[in-house]
């Protein structure tokens, strides 16, 4: 579910793994997009989190894939 870090509102996370899963649309594909992403992931790494960004596409086509990944991730 929606969680706020700072002044962030972010997708997905898990409280005691401090571990945030975003996923992105089509929006997030141009320059600036990224640019603005990459500036909102480093302020919630500087707040002691972990983030994993995944293409919304991609969770549609490989949801168990995407789940393996967020688990094998956790585990390392």
């Amino acid at each position: 579910r929606q969680y706020k870090i700072g002044n962030y509102v972010v997708d997905f996370c898990c409280l005691e793994m401090r571990v945030v899963v975003e996923l992105d649309g089509g929006q997030h594909n141009d320059k600036a997009a990224q640019a603005r992403d990459a500036k909102r992931q480093q302020q919630i790494e500087s707040y002691g989190w972990r983030v994993l960004r995944f293409w919304n596409n991609e969770v549609d086509r490989n949801f168990e894939g995407v789940i393996e990944r967020i688990r094998d991730y956790l585990v390392d």
